[in-house]
């Protein structure tokens, strides 16, 4: 094989209802010059019994002890051979055109490190849902990826991996590993390494037009989830401040306000109305704001959440399914 251009690293850990049609996904792509780094992180099901099917000498699989997201995500990095770095969550789908896309981006744009695009969500079946990212493309700053984190989900971005380098740090309990996401963080891992881009190494974010990803929604979760997310998002800002303290001074009430929004919508999804409009609600208190930067969808989550609050879970799931996503698109 060519040295490939473009890396995907593609964490699997007992995913073998979802990984064939990741792997297919990547291998339907128009842009053919690259490398896909499968990394078994320790899972117990035929997920990589699934991945050792396919024969396409350009993948390859390695495997490891479990060390989680960002462990796995580590360790492809740095066998990667490619100049540019893709990640696809092996639940995850690519639209053919993705990798072509994001390379000629980056090729005609020397100032852009990292591009992203939005993404559609998938039911667990594969069925497109009606809700997807949209995020803002252009002028992106780090006040905007700690508010409301445009990249929107980890199969979105490809990024330089001369980028990557400039965050590398040694593992402070296994200094033989290089890490560029923070192992100690199981949720929100994405931010955090999207901010360390942004402040420390002075990454340029860019968009593209199009719903290039596939993002799987997985039912199942519990509020429990919701909490544990938040507390994770707040570990993750409580690392920013320690070498961006001003920044984080600045922009906390915005981007903690706009998270909770985010959990607020997530928990009515899940069924929980008390909790969705408690979240709600106190995003509003946190940063009020918001209701003048993006009213439609304020005003919108804010009565979904008493909706939520009022209603039976049926008539709920009835009345606001185009809203959660669980809708199909037509």
């Amino acid at each position: 094989m060519t040295q490939p251009f473009v890396s995907i690293i593609m964490p699997v850990y007992n995913v073998e209802r979802y990984v064939r049609e990741a792997i297919q996904s990547v291998l339907d792509q128009t842009y053919e010059n690259f490398e896909l780094i499968i990394v078994d992180d320790g899972g117990t099901d035929a997920s990589i019994d699934i991945c050792s099917e396919f024969t396409d000498p350009r993948i390859r699989i390695v495997h490891q002890a479990n060390r989680g997201l960002s462990g796995a995500r580590n360790r492809g990095i740095g066998l990667a051979k490619g100049s540019l770095i893709a990640f696809l969550d092996s639940d995850d789908r690519w639209l053919p055109s993705k990798l072509m896309l994001h390379t000629i981006h980056l090729t005609c744009n020397y100032h852009v490190d990292v591009s992203f695009s939005g993404s559609r969500l998938i039911d667990e079946d594969g069925n497109r849902l009606r809700v997807a990212m949209r995020p803002k493309l252009g002028k992106i700053s780090a006040s905007d990826i700690v508010a409301r984190n445009p990249v929107g989900n980890g199969s979105a971005p490809v990024i330089r991996k001369s980028a990557l380098d400039k965050i590398a740090f040694q593992h402070p309990r296994f200094p033989e590993r290089t890490c560029y996401f923070d192992e100690d963080f199981k949720q929100s891992e994405d931010i955090e390494c999207w901010l360390r881009l942004a402040l420390s190494a002075s990454a340029n974010f860019e968009g593209i037009g199009g719903l290039l990803t596939e993002y799987r929604i997985v039912s199942g979760a519990l509020s429990s989830n919701v909490v544990r997310q938040f507390e994770s998002w707040e570990r993750a800002i409580d690392k920013t401040a320690l070498y961006a303290p001003d920044f984080i001074k600045k922009n906390k009430a915005r981007a903690k306000a706009y998270q909770l929004r985010y959990l607020a919508r997530r928990a009515a999804s899940m069924g929980d109305g008390p909790f969705a409009l408690s979240l709600s609600l106190q995003a509003l208190v946190t940063f009020p704001k918001m209701i003048l930067e993006e009213p439609r969808k304020t005003i919108i989550t804010n009565l979904a959440c008493l909706a939520a609050r009022i209603m039976k879970p049926a008539q709920f799931a009835a009345f606001a399914g185009s809203w959660t996503g669980q809708r199909k698109a037509i």
